[in-house]
């Protein structure tokens, strides 16, 4: 647990109001007022000023609430490692984005589970952008995202090379092309994922590159869910930029159909991700090795870690 006083100025900084701060820590309204003060008697700055609409950190406070949720997010994980050091089984929490969570993990997951049953791993799956959140605030031991991320803030490995396809219809007009340019790709109706996705960031970079946005689609549709845009893009509603590890079976049934988009490269990677002073290492390093023996059981594995 870290100091009361942090929580209450952590708590107050997130809601801008006492008595909502007061509520959410069963605490007088006078109780918070007074470890505010003692936080800003004891660093000598002034870490509130209040408002009309409430109250407002000041540029002190806003360097003072950095520094506290680091505090807290290490508190978080001494706690998570003191725990798991003193129970069985032990619990470790992962977050995968949408395309490694469905198409990749489920096996691996499922094998880990029945060789370390005294290891229970929660798996959830959510976009890049909340999974890096997540990691940050330590509700998250390792992450396993396709976007892009800040490789100096964070440690990685590299899991496996991935690949995003055009795919479309063979009904569609494009199926009969082996290649398609993005000027006439932008006439089309583009399902994408939504905002904050890794597969979604990676192809609207590669686009910056050539000059051309999201917005040079007209119309574009997004859709949150893999197995949504797949139906859509089989009942030749559009057509979409997804991994092919997501249309595998339908492009090898002929359900769908591939097309190279002309002067795009959409090779990318599935990568680990965690803090580099996580409390979970040994943790990380074992699921890490596990899931490349299993990835190397299957296929040539595109990558090594350290």
């Amino acid at each position: 647990m870290i100091d009361s006083r942090l929580t209450a100025f952590i708590t107050l900084a997130k809601y801008r109001n006492y008595t909502k701060t007061a509520e959410i820590l069963h605490l007088t309204q006078p109780a918070v007022t007074q470890q505010i003060q003692y936080l800003e008697r004891f660093y000598g700055v002034k870490l509130f000023v209040r408002h009309r609409t409430g109250v407002h950190l000041t540029p002190e406070g806003e360097l003072f609430l950095a520094y506290a949720n680091k505090v807290d997010s290490l508190a978080r994980q001494v706690k998570r490692a003191l725990h798991n050091q003193a129970s069985i089984p032990r619990k470790q929490r992962i977050g995968a984005t949408l395309t490694i969570g469905e198409y990749v993990l489920p096996a691996i997951l499922s094998k880990h589970r029945r060789m370390y049953p005294n290891t229970d791993v929660s798996m959830s799956v959510q976009n890049t952008d909340t999974i890096l959140e997540r990691l940050d605030q330590a509700h998250l031991d390792l992450g396993l995202i396709e976007g892009l991320f800040n490789k100096k803030k964070y440690e990685y490995h590299l899991l496996k090379k991935d690949r995003l396809v055009l795919a479309a219809s063979p009904k569609h007009q494009l199926a009969q092309n082996k290649e398609v340019d993005i000027e006439a790709l932008s006439r089309e109706t583009l399902i994408v994922r939504e905002a904050g996705s890794g597969t979604r960031l990676f192809f609207e970079e590669n686009l910056r590159k050539k000059g051309y946005s999201l917005r040079d689609f007209v119309p574009y549709m997004e859709i949150g869910n893999l197995n949504a845009i797949k139906s859509l893009v089989m009942d030749n509603v559009g057509v979409s930029v997804i991994s092919a590890e997501v249309v595998k079976w339908e492009l090898a049934s002929g359900e769908l159909c591939e097309i190279a988009i002309k002067g795009l490269d959409l090779e990318r990677e599935f990568c680990f991700v965690y803090l580099p002073d996580s409390l979970a290492r040994d943790f990380i390093n074992e699921f890490m090795h596990f899931c490349y023996t299993y990835i190397e059981s299957l296929e040539p594995l595109a990558g090594s870690w350290d």
